[in-house]
């Protein structure tokens, strides 16, 4: 018969995970995903409401196509300027989290550094 060793942890034993630990694991793919999102929505939003208000207006004052292709243009230029916007706010974020990254790294190596002499 063997013996059990009393050392090892068994799966009762585990520390149980919280569901903020569940969301810390899967948060990786939120932000992605709120990126593609908005800029999808940017670019499909535009260009639906262009392409359905533009061939309504064309219908009814007869200038098909060109309210149409005025509105295609407009569309294009909202949703480039939107994209342009949420690229510059997401790089704002990027660095501000960078730079607390570094601080916080630089202040853990003088912390080591103080209690190591």
């Amino acid at each position: 018969m063997k013996k059990r060793n009393s050392n090892l942890f068994t799966e009762k034993d585990a520390p149980q995970k919280s569901s903020s630990d569940n969301n810390q694991e899967t948060a990786w793919w939120q932000p992605a995903m709120t990126i593609f999102s908005q800029v999808t929505g940017l670019i499909a939003g535009p260009i639906l409401i262009a392409l359905f208000v533009g061939k309504a207006l064309d219908k009814k004052y007869n200038t098909d196509p060109w309210i149409f292709l005025g509105l295609t243009a407009v569309a294009f230029f909202i949703s480039s300027m939107g994209i342009v916007k949420i690229a510059a706010n997401y790089s704002k974020k990027i660095e501000k989290e960078l730079d607390a990254k570094k601080k916080d790294s630089d202040s853990a190596k003088n912390n080591f550094k103080k209690e190591n002499k």
